[in-house]
C-alpha cells in the first residue's frame, strides 16, 4: 500500500482509534525510562504520533509529534498543545540530520512495506546524534496484509518479524539495549526495544 494510501485510511479512523483505545495500558510508562536515558532538556521525536494522546502528551513541551493522518496531528494539537507537529513520512523524516536526543516510535513502522524497514531504521538513525535513544514496538509475526474492518475502516500492516526487524536496526547502527513487553493500547501485551545510536 503506497504513502497517500495509508494517509487516507488513517484520516479515516484516527477519531476512532483515539477513542478505543485503553488509556492506561503500561507502554506508556516506557516513556519514563526513555526520558530517564537522555540529557537534560532533549530534543524528542515522536513518530507515528496520531492524536497525541498515547506517546506524544507523555514527552516534554517541544517534542515534535510527526505523522502521515492530517486528521490524527489536528487530533495532537488538542491533546499536546506544547508539541511542535510536522505532517511526514517517515522514511523521508522532514527533520535535520544529528538533531535528534531520542525518538518514540509506538505501533507504527509496521504501516510501511516490510521491504521499506531497512530505510525507516537508516532515517531514524540520520535524524538521531550518536548515543541517541529509541524505543519503538517490535513485531512478533511475519505479515503483510489489508485489515478490512479494522477500526471500522481497513488499514495496512507489514512486518518482516522480530529477528529481522532487530537485524535491520543493527545494520541501521543501532545497538539493541533491551526488550520489554507491555500493555499495548489496545490491551494487550506487545515487545517493544530500547536501541542506542552507534557512533
Amino acid at each position: 500500500m503506497d504513502p497517500e494510501a495509508v494517509m487516507r485510511a488513517w484520516d479515516e479512523i484516527a477519531a476512532t482509534y483515539a477513542r478505543r483505545r485503553d488509556p492506561d495500558g503500561s507502554d506508556a510508562a516506557l516513556i519514563d525510562d526513555l526520558l530517564a536515558a537522555l540529557p537534560p532538556s532533549p530534543v524528542l521525536l515522536d513518530v507515528g504520533c496520531g492524536d497525541g494522546a498515547r506517546t506524544l502528551a507523555n514527552l516534554p513541551d517541544g517534542a515534535v509529534g510527526l505523522d502521515i493522518s492530517r486528521a490524527g496531528l489536528a487530533l495532537a494539537r488538542e491533546r499536546a498543545p506544547g508539541s511542535r507537529l510536522v505532517h511526514g513520512e517517515m522514511s523521508r523524516l522532514p527533520i535535520r540530520t544529528g538533531s535528534v536526543d531520542g525518538i518514540s516510535a509506538y505501533h507504527t513502522v509496521f504501516h510501511v512495506p516490510r521491504q521499506d524497514h531497512p530505510t525507516v531504521y537508516r532515517e531514524f538513525a540520520r535524524v538521531l546524534r550518536p548515543g541517541g535513544r529509541l524505543l519503538m514496538t517490535l513485531p512478533g509475526g511475519r505479515y503483510e496484509t489489508v485489515r478490512r474492518g479494522w477500526m471500522g475502516g481497513e488499514m495496512f500492516f507489514s512486518t518482516p518479524g522480530r529477528e529481522a526487524t532487530l537485524r535491520q536496526l543493527r545494520d541501521a547502527r543501532f545497538r539493541v539495549a533491551r526488550t520489554v513487553t507491555a500493555d499495548d493500547p489496545l490491551g494487550s501485551g506487545t515487545e517493544f526495544v530500547f536501541a542506542i545510536r552507534e557512533g
